[in-house]
């Protein structure tokens, strides 16, 4: 059973994407409710999401953001 953040990740990355999705949610849930932009339920949030997703120029691949994430402490 993993048990580092990293063996964590790497196990729910094995998960499909719908199981990834339901996760994050669920992860999301657990923060404060007080934080302003954190919960799914937001609208700055989902405005911010759509105007991202609109907007891929200047994006960062994935792996790559993950990749850098990984070498920060």
């Amino acid at each position: 059973m993993p048990t580092t953040r990293d063996e964590i990740l790497e196990a729910a990355l094995q998960l499909s994407e719908a199981d990834r999705l339901v996760i994050a949610s669920e992860f999301l849930e657990t923060l404060p409710k007080d934080l302003p932009g954190l919960a799914m339920a937001d609208p700055g949030l989902m405005a911010e999401l759509e105007r991202r997703s609109g907007d891929l120029e200047g994006s960062i691949p994935w792996e790559q953001l993950r990749d850098s994430l990984r070498d920060t402490p």
